[in-house]
């Protein structure tokens, strides 16, 4: 009897979040109001620590950020169906503690682009998440809204990560 999960090659898209796995010290840009015309960040850093799950079909990270208003814990799960090669990424946060809607989406030359339409500040609006990777060491997401059905964005959160270095044991 053949198992469909492990029937199904590898480079079917569930390996893309890969290049994450380990822990990550970010420097994060947030805009202070989102769809105002602000040109107002705050900067804070934040440590990434993550992981594979389910088998591969899943990825899942926690975050650490030391924000302007405390610290924030989050949590990222990422979700791989092989038979529409799509992630769907969740979020949350220790601030919420639900799930936000997921963010659908796949790589295709070395980008990853996610959407989701939410309800921002009482109107919809499209949202969508960009992750690129620029060698082993280093990676970035950005999010943007779009409150014209996709016809301009402003970017409104940014997040530069740098491979946290692993300590080499010490000889005696």
């Amino acid at each position: 009897m053949s198992d469909n999960l492990t029937a199904v090659s590898p480079s079917d898209g569930r390996d893309d979040f890969d290049f994450f796995l380990g822990t990550w010290d970010s420097h994060q840009r947030k805009l202070k109001q989102r769809l105002r015309g602000s040109d107002e960040w705050e900067e804070f850093h934040g440590v990434s620590v993550a992981r594979k799950t389910l088998g591969g079909l899943g990825h899942m990270d926690e975050v650490t950020m030391e924000t302007p208003g405390g610290s924030v814990i989050g949590l990222t799960l990422r979700l791989f169906d092989p038979q529409t090669r799509q992630w769907s990424i969740y979020w949350t946060t220790n601030l919420r503690s639900a799930l936000d809607a997921p963010m659908i989406g796949r790589f295709e030359q070395g980008r990853g682009l996610f959407y989701d339409r939410e309800v921002f500040e009482g109107r919809v609006i499209i949202s969508r998440f960009l992750w690129t990777s620029s060698g082993p060491n280093s990676c970035r997401w950005e999010q943007a809204f779009s409150p014209d059905g996709g016809h301009s964005w402003e970017t409104n959160w940014t997040a530069d990560f740098t491979r946290r270095e692993t300590a080499s044991p010490v000889d005696h």
